[in-house]
């Protein structure tokens, strides 16, 4: 597969590289011919006629622009097939050297009060989000990581797995989307805003003498003109443009008003419609493609074409900010033509925008998914049951490389059941509850998992395994551990008479109550295990307290031990990171410390 990709790098540019030649060669075109025909012209009016003239600049003009913008289309494209090429180049080091560094992140989508976002890195630098995003937009990160943050509901997930295969066969689309997308840089303020001025009355539309003086003022303009040119001296014929100036000033501040919540939307709008228009030119066969493909047509008007015109509008209303504007606004209210226009496109298509986007961000959603899957063809789509059983088979960490990768299996009921691991330092007891959070987490959201099989039922994942100080509230590390502790126990408690298709809850912790004293730390840990059991809650506990493990013989089968050993051979180091059953009976820490240099003397 990273063969395919540098020969698809390759190739676009190769094809960069002769457009970019033919274009420099057009350059040199378009100098001789503006020269020769700027000589033409000056011929035809000089020894031909004035109409011959007038009509031979007309011709010109139009000509010379169609040139002109179809001059720049060969830049365009040319540089559509770097990034394109771009694009195959940090592919193919995804799938060699695991590295994703330059996709988006998803920081600021994640927060710390979410039940698992911080333990299991959805979010952040080399997290889940940037491994599997490939979205463009800022609305269709927000999609991303908000499917990512809640759990969907089978029917939702059925039909994002049916997407994300089709999106998977549709390389070269799915490609071309991310290099337009790679033009874009917008903002979700610039969207918050566009949405609320989208929510606000009209008051242009709604003055009908302002109306009126739309088509008055710029005829009273050019008759205010040729009677200034004629008739009247300079100071009276100044007179004849105060009512625009009065017009202009009783408006201005609802005209700036809306133009703040609309000037800087423009350029995300017109890439927008550039994005859009490619998902218009492609049908799908799968339901949800499908649906979110014909949201973009509405009684026979495109989206692109209509996104297009808004940011088209507001690009006129930013004429305001050029020194020139004051001439437009006086000898037609320019603004007020343009806010006019605005209004008339709100009025038409406001109720069919936030849907236009939630179709957009919903496809680059998708189109993530199919990325994931066709760069990892051996991961499963898991299957969501009615059985309060979670089972997988070859389950691994989706974010090591799959030469690294150690994959084990698991199985254990969601109606009240603990496995409790444990295993020394090192082991990768951590790694493994965070292959188990990270693949519920993918399955829940439709997107494929890295496994050869799962199967679960609709489940939450709550976890506590990384517990800070919070300085801003003067809390320790360890009362950290308890509100979140206090957290988890709740909505196990609350989710307890749940079962599919309803959400169940299921937990990850690890090394719990590590804030305090061995004995407390075992204490606490028995009795927040009997708990959990008796609300029927279900999940996994990683800890170095091997007594836990005799609470297996009390519990009738609730509990089970599993282990992660390391061996040590010759004085080194060697894991396997593979499940057993039992209680862990290896030790690392002493060997460890004396690496470090820290001298252990014998008792």
């Amino acid at each position: 597969m990273t063969t395919n990709y540098m020969e698809r790098a390759a190739a676009f540019e190769a094809e960069a590289a002769r457009l970019h030649s033919r274009y420099n060669r057009l350059s040199m075109a378009r100098l001789l011919l503006f020269l020769g025909s700027i000589v033409g012209i000056v011929l035809l009016w000089n020894q031909v006629h004035y109409l011959a003239g007038l009509a031979g600049t007309l011709a010109f003009l139009a000509g010379f622009y169609r040139f002109v913008n179809w001059h720049q289309g060969i830049r365009r494209a040319a540089r559509h097939q770097e990034h394109l090429a771009q694009v195959n180049r940090w592919e193919a080091a995804v799938v060699e050297a695991h590295d994703f560094g330059p996709f988006h992140d998803g920081a600021g989508l994640g927060s710390l009060s979410h039940p698992n976002a911080v333990d299991l890195d959805l979010f952040g630098p080399f997290s889940m989000f940037q491994y599997l995003n490939r979205a463009s937009t800022a609305l269709g990160r927000q999609q991303l990581g908000s499917w990512l943050s809640e759990p969907g509901s089978p029917e939702d997930i059925r039909e994002r797995q049916q997407a994300a295969v089709e999106m998977g066969g549709r390389l070269e689309w799915r490609q071309h989307l991310q290099a337009y997308g790679m033009e874009i840089d917008d903002d979700p303020r610039q969207i918050e805003l566009l949405s609320r001025w989208l929510s606000e009355p009209a008051f242009v539309k709604s003055t009908p003498w302002l109306v009126a003086a739309l088509y008055i003022i710029p005829a009273w303009s050019v008759a205010a003109a040729v009677l200034w040119a004629l008739y009247l001296p300079w100071f009276l014929g100044v007179l004849l443009y105060l009512p625009a100036v009065l017009i202009l000033r009783k408006f201005v501040e609802q005209v700036n008003e809306a133009h703040n919540k609309t000037a800087h939307a423009e350029r995300a709008l017109a890439r927008y419609a550039r994005l859009i228009q490619h998902m218009e030119g492609q049908s799908f066969d799968s339901p949800l493609l499908s649906r979110l493909h014909s949201a973009f047509t509405v009684g026979g008007v495109k989206a692109s074409s209509q996104i297009g015109r808004l940011s088209y509008i507001i690009s006129q209303l930013n004429v305001r900010y050029n020194a020139f504007a004051f001439i437009l606004n006086v000898a037609g209210l320019w603004e007020l033509q343009y806010m006019y226009r605005l209004e008339q496109w709100k009025a038409s298509m406001k109720a069919h925008l936030p849907g236009w986007f939630a179709a957009m961000s919903a496809l680059e959603a998708l189109s993530s998914y199919g990325n994931l899957l066709h760069n990892n063809p051996d991961w499963a789509l898991p299957t969501i049951t009615a059985d309060t059983m979670v089972s997988g088979t070859e389950l691994g960490h989706p974010l090591i490389h799959r030469s690294k990768r150690v994959c084990n299996d698991i199985a254990l009921p969601t109606d009240g059941h603990i496995k409790l691991i444990t295993g020394s330092n090192m082991a990768g007891k951590s790694t493994f509850l965070r292959t188990v959070g990270l693949n519920m987490v993918l399955a829940m959201a439709g997107a494929p998992v890295c496994a050869r099989s799962f199967r679960l039922p609709p489940l939450r994942v709550y976890t506590s395994m990384r517990t800070q100080d919070a300085l801003q509230e003067s809390t320790s590390s360890f009362y950290a551990e308890l509100k979140r502790l206090k957290f988890i126990i709740e909505d196990v408690e609350d989710m307890a008479g749940n079962r599919p298709p309803e959400v169940q809850a299921f937990f990850l912790l690890d090394e719990i109550l590590k804030g305090t004293n061995s004995n407390d730390r075992h204490t606490g840990s028995k009795a927040l295990i009997r708990q959990l059991i008796r609300s029927k809650g279900s999940g996994i506990i990683a800890t170095h307290d091997l007594e836990l493990g005799q609470l297996e013989a009390e519990a009738n089968g609730t509990i089970e031990n599993l282990r992660i050993e390391v061996e040590i051979r010759g004085g080194e180091l060697h894991f396997d990171y593979k499940l057993k059953k039992g209680v862990s009976q290896s030790f690392n820490a002493t060997l460890l410390m004396k690496r470090m240099g820290i001298r252990i003397e014998e008792e």
